[in-house]
């Protein structure tokens, strides 16, 4: 059984501080970039104990990553995945190479772990990653705070990176599907 949830929303990341002039205040909000969270689930049939190791492996990633981004892991593997751990890759956004660099910002086996982009395409990106026990199986859960740069461009974009973003996560739960043999 897979079973699994997606949402997205906005985060109003203006600055509300009131030593700003209004004009200043609106530069602030109009070249600031919006903060978006991306928040999905998925439910397995496996303990926790079998599902945390696959995304503790860096180079399951590539795996997850849809095929036409052209993820490709530039760390050497295996990667030691701990606190200040960094990953490089790159990916290809519309055919355009990109180069990418996460930290393990946060790391709590076999429950979570948090990676946040130091250099790449976006402005902002950090990724929660939870297993949770319930049912029987495991809840997988990720949770994406991200910003698009280049302010009103980036903003007006942002459908198009939305639509992006829920193709990989619907990509990444077929992979899993099969993975850990829900259907």
């Amino acid at each position: 059984m897979l079973a699994s949830s997606s949402e997205v929303s906005e985060i109003d990341a203006g600055v509300g501080s009131s030593t700003l002039t209004p004009v200043s205040s609106l530069m602030e909000r109009l070249f600031n970039p919006k903060e978006y969270v991306l928040e999905r689930s998925v439910w397995v049939r496996h303990p926790v104990k079998h599902v945390f190791p696959f995304f503790a492996a860096a180079e399951n990633l590539e795996r997850i990553t849809p095929p036409e981004l052209g993820f490709k892991i530039r760390t050497q593997l295996p990667i030691e995945m701990k606190p200040g751990a960094l990953i490089d890759y790159t990916i290809k956004l519309h055919g355009i190479p990109m180069k990418w660099r996460t930290e393990i910002t946060a790391w709590n086996p076999p429950y979570s772990f948090e990676d946040t982009q130091l250099r790449g395409p976006y402005a902002k990106w950090v990724h929660t990653h939870s297993f949770v026990e319930e049912r029987g199986g495991t809840r997988i859960d990720d949770r994406v705070v991200y910003a698009i740069p280049f302010g009103p461009l980036g903003r007006i974009a942002h459908p198009i990176v939305a639509r992006q973003l829920e193709r990989i996560f619907n990509y990444r739960k077929e992979v899993l599907a099969v993975r850990f043999r829900l259907f």
